[in-house]
């Protein structure tokens, strides 16, 4: 376990060192009675093995679970811990049936559902990879009318919160967003907007003001720009397309976090050079073979534009790293 300033916690539990005969018993006992507050059985007869890490911050927990097909069973004897936390459960690319309030569902393939952790219900976990999320309810009852009965309804895995939700905590927790004493309640607060916009049934989301859409959507293109950089072709235009907002949006977007879009691309695109300079592997290749792959087309510019950011010319910095080497 691990915290800090914020009161982050991280903690993994894994079946991994036990021997075989051990694992269950060891798993309903260390994780499923102490801290899911779930009994829990094998779905299956082959070798059990599970992995899990709990992370948690004041107002959100968030659990990542993968392993064999297993069943979480949550009873009225399990409920004393009063947690009465909405849940928000998404499969990815696993599925998990899932039964309360005399509903049975089945969530796959990025699909999500809303439980009720203060009633009985009952999880089977199939297979691949499962988030849960627990919001308290206190958050989502100002956000959402009637959360009650928004439990137990299937939400696709194109409802654009919930896309938006999933992109933006995959990168607060890349960059360790949340135990950051500065930015973990900005960070919890547009989760638990997200996670409300999700469960609930609204418009599509549009080009909102919403600090906390804002916030999703600025993620979701920088995610798209630093996996699409080295395309020549990439533009503003097609960012915009991609993301479904318009170009004037995304501008907005990208200036008011004091990076412009190109700066952002150019970024990329000339520590990417960088790396592939001073790499011995790359050492034969032409600089302007290199200039080419990580998405310049003109060479005269690149050459501008990596003397400004280094202070050196492409041939300057690979001499010197040759000679480092």
């Amino acid at each position: 376990m691990s915290a800090d300033a914020a009161d982050f916690k991280s903690i993994r539990f894994s079946t991994r060192e036990l021997p075989e005969r051990m694992r269950i018993p060891m798993w309903r006992e260390e994780f499923g009675r102490c801290v899911v507050h779930a009994d829990i059985a094998a779905a299956s007869d082959a070798p059990f093995h599970a992995e899990a890490t709990l992370q948690a911050v004041q107002g959100l927990r968030m659990l990542a679970l993968q392993g064999a097909p297993m069943r979480f069973k949550r009873s009225r004897t399990d409920i004393v811990d009063g947690d009465d936390s909405i849940g928000l459960i998404v499969s990815s690319p696993g599925a998990s049936q899932l039964s309360q309030r005399g509903r049975e569902i089945e969530c796959r393939g990025g699909e999500a559902v809303a439980i009720l952790h203060s009633e009985p219900a009952t999880v089977c976990y199939v297979g691949g990879r499962q988030l849960g999320l627990a919001v308290p309810r206190d958050a989502l009852v100002p956000r959402v009318t009637d959360v009650d009965s928004l439990a137990m309804r299937p939400i696709s895995r194109r409802t654009e919160a919930l896309r938006l939700l999933m992109i933006y905590l995959k990168s607060a927790l890349r960059q360790g967003a949340l135990a950051t004493p500065k930015l973990h309640d900005s960070i919890v607060t547009h989760i638990h907007d997200l996670v409300a916009l999700a469960i609930d049934e609204r418009v599509p989301l549009g080009e909102s003001r919403a600090s906390a859409v804002i916030a999703a959507r600025h993620s979701a293109a920088l995610d798209h720009i630093a996996a699409h950089f080295q395309d020549p072709e990439l533009s503003l235009e097609i960012v915009a397309r991609c993301q479904g907002i318009s170009p004037r949006y995304l501008q907005r977007l990208m200036t008011s976090s004091g990076v412009s879009f190109t700066e952002r691309v150019n970024e990329l695109r000339l520590q990417k050079a960088f790396t592939l300079l001073i790499s011995p592997r790359d050492g034969a290749r032409r600089i302007s073979d290199i200039a080419l792959d990580v998405g310049f087309s003109d060479i005269s510019h690149f050459n501008r534009l990596f003397r400004a950011r280094f202070g050196d010319s492409p041939r300057g910095v690979r001499s010197t790293g040759s000679r480092a080497a």
